[in-house]
């Protein structure tokens, strides 16, 4: 079956490998799912994250998994919001809260992919990506 949501498929791996404790998961690659990644390293909820390249052109991000010392997950959600089949878009003065500020939700705007506290900052809107704690 082709995959019709890909940011859905790469937030269900990463869920997937956070449940397992897996170290590593990779992602097929795209610009989108980069800008996701870098979002999710930045605001700490992942290790760090590097294009694999496949011939000189970029064919994975590889994702490395983040756990507490104690083996915590870091990531206890990670959920897409807006879909193929619904998409979710919020205004500038309406983007959503997780958790009173301790997640994040991944937007995408017109000025790039961003955190609901940076578009909120930059006075923007867009469409609600997914949302992460």
């Amino acid at each position: 079956m082709a995959m019709t949501d890909p940011i859905a498929d790469m937030l269900t791996r990463i869920r997937n490998a956070n449940h397992v404790y897996k170290e590593k998961v990779d992602v097929p690659f795209s610009k989108l799912k980069l800008e996701i990644a870098r979002i999710l390293s930045e605001e700490g909820f992942i290790k760090n994250y590097k294009v694999v390249e496949d011939k000189n052109k970029p064919s994975a991000i590889r994702i490395s998994m983040k756990y507490g010392e104690k083996r915590e997950r870091v990531i206890t959600h990670i959920g897409r919001v807006s879909r193929s089949g619904r998409r979710v878009y919020r205004g500038k003065t309406d983007l959503p809260r997780v958790i009173g500020g301790l997640g994040v939700a991944i937007l995408s705007t017109s000025k790039g992919v961003l955190t609901d506290q940076q578009a909120r900052q930059q006075g923007v809107g867009g469409e609600v990506l997914c949302l992460v704690h």
